[in-house]
């Protein structure tokens, strides 16, 4: 029987019952409420569990081995904190099995924490690579009011990882959070960022995905009060047999709260897939909502799969503002023939279509460093199937 912590329940904003939300999560940090997915649930139709190497059912020995630095400058606390600790239960519940069983394994959180009224001269950096065997992790960033700061968390090696990632955007605070995920080819990682924003908050998300085998990364958003704006961004491009997916939702909870979701992927090679779902949740009560989220796929070649599903549920006819747009075709012949009847050749026509299609999302990340890197990245991943 389902445990009444993950039961489906009417969405709820303080005002009474009102009608169920088909998109909102009832999650739980107990692994034991989930049932064990076969494929065929909504949440897990697009995901291809085989190749998660048992994550859906864990029964073994968590025995993963991670190299984590990280590079905090003055006016940041970086601790290490056991499963006891107050602080990592209050982001957001686990939303799935995989998740919960992440939240119910591990044995230490890191948890970085910028001072009241903070702004940091130069980024956070983290960087973790794993070194095999499966891992479950738990992470918490947390800006106290009137902080500033950019995170940037890298992410490579193989293994088999899953785990949370929990953060804290006080009121009035600024938190930009760039994920990249550069896995090794046989690389599983599932992982859900849980973000609460405070009063006048900004979270700003940029996600990129170039690796790993199987990739489910699931960013969640929460209101605490009104003026909070939270920005998702996302870059990701599947390969030969890769398998990205990524899952957003946004739960505009409280008025007067704003959101943009912007996705981008390209697909290249036999059996590369993509998904994409996002979910946008409009309270009952609020006002002043203003919303919009899009999904754009480039299918390079044939042999390639993209499934994108926008969903946006509306409780309150007082909305400044909702939307949602999904596209997926070939590269344009007309900006090809343009190029090429200026002398550039084909292929190299191709890749400056390619790099100006990502170049808006790349040109978001605050660190010229890391775009020049991550267009590279791109670039060779081009070349790869040229």
């Amino acid at each position: 029987m389902t445990s009444p912590s993950t039961e489906p329940k009417a969405h709820s904003h303080g005002l009474g019952e009102i009608p169920f939300s088909k998109l909102a999560t009832h999650g739980s940090f107990d692994v034991n409420d989930f049932p064990v997915p076969n494929g065929r649930e909504e949440e897990w139709r697009f995901t291809p569990l085989r190749r998660m190497k048992g994550l859906h059912d864990f029964k073994g020995e968590a025995d993963g081995v991670d190299k984590l630095d990280v590079d905090a400058p003055e006016g940041v606390t970086v601790e290490k904190v056991g499963r006891d600790d107050a602080r990592l239960r209050t982001a957001g519940l686990p939303a799935d099995r995989v998740t919960a069983q992440a939240h119910s394994s591990f044995e230490e959180a890191t948890v970085l924490t910028v001072a009241k009224g903070t702004a940091l001269e130069r980024p956070i950096t983290i960087e973790r690579q794993a070194q095999g065997g499966t891992r479950f992790d738990q992470y918490l960033i947390e800006l106290e009011p009137m902080a500033e700061a950019i995170v940037v968390l890298k992410q490579t090696g193989t293994g088999v990882r899953a785990g949370n990632l929990d953060l804290h955007v006080g009121e009035g605070a600024r938190l930009t959070l760039v994920s990249v995920q550069d896995w090794d080819g046989d690389a599983v990682d599932v992982t859900q960022h849980n973000a609460q924003v405070e009063k006048d908050g900004t979270f700003k998300s940029i996600v990129v995905t170039l690796g790993g085998d199987l990739v489910r990364l699931s960013p969640k958003v929460a209101y605490k009060d009104r003026g909070a704006n939270a920005e998702l961004y996302g870059l990701y491009f599947s390969s030969d047999g890769q398998h990205h997916e990524h899952r957003s939702l946004i739960d505009h909870n409280v008025s007067n709260t704003r959101s943009r979701v912007e996705y981008k992927g390209a697909l290249s090679g036999k059996d590369a897939h993509a998904v994409w779902i996002g979910d946008v949740i409009i309270g009952e009560g609020t006002t002043g909502t203003d919303s919009y989220e899009i999904n754009r796929n480039l299918q390079l070649t044939d042999d390639t799969r993209v499934d994108s599903v926008p969903n946006l549920e509306i409780f309150t006819g007082e909305v400044e503002g909702a939307g949602h747009a999904s596209a997926t075709g070939r590269l344009d012949e007309i900006h090809l023939f343009y190029l090429r009847s200026r002398g550039i050749p084909e292929e190299e026509a191709r890749r400056l279509v390619i790099r100006g299609y990502f170049l808006e999302l790349i040109n978001r990340i605050p660190i010229e460093d890391l775009r020049e890197e991550i267009m590279e990245k791109v670039e060779q991943k081009l070349a790869a199937h040229e």
